[in-house]
């Protein structure tokens, strides 16, 4: 189920679910697509439905083995029935971290706390927009 999409981020498909997890502006979305190409860290990965990307998870995984979800997104189309839920669990099986972390808006933070997640208020980090750290261990720190 999880495919690497990173050779298709100029696929309008991957740039419109990418777009959907980032400010809406051309510009910040040309700035994370070339983040993507020009890092070998950044990792991108979807799910797809006959032969259509259909959602998209973007990550950075550190040196302690901590992943860090940097975009994800579900076509509308899609949403409600699982496929983000199962990118994040397929993420957890191939990548074996020993915890994720994401930060997100009031919107997403059920879908987060629905997984397990732990959620933590950053507070206002944008004039009237709260942000918040979502936090799932699947090994304890020593």
């Amino acid at each position: 189920m999880l495919v690497d999409v990173k050779p298709k981020l100029r696929d309008g498909a991957v740039q419109e679910l990418i777009g959907q997890s980032v400010f809406p502006d051309p510009e910040r979305l040309e700035q994370t697509i070339r983040t993507y190409e020009k890092n070998d860290s950044h990792e991108l990965y979807g799910a797809e439905k006959d032969g259509s990307v259909i959602a998209v998870v973007g990550i950075v995984m550190d040196e302690e083995n901590r992943l860090e979800i940097m975009h994800i997104a579900v076509h509308p189309d899609h949403r409600g029935k699982g496929y983000g839920r199962e990118l994040v669990l397929a993420l957890i099986e191939l990548k074996n971290p020993q915890r994720i972390a994401a930060e997100t808006d009031d919107e997403a933070v059920d879908f987060y706390r629905s997984i397990g997640f732990t959620i933590e208020s950053l507070g206002e980090k944008y004039p009237g927009v709260e942000r918040f750290r979502c936090t799932y261990v699947t090994e304890p720190e020593d």
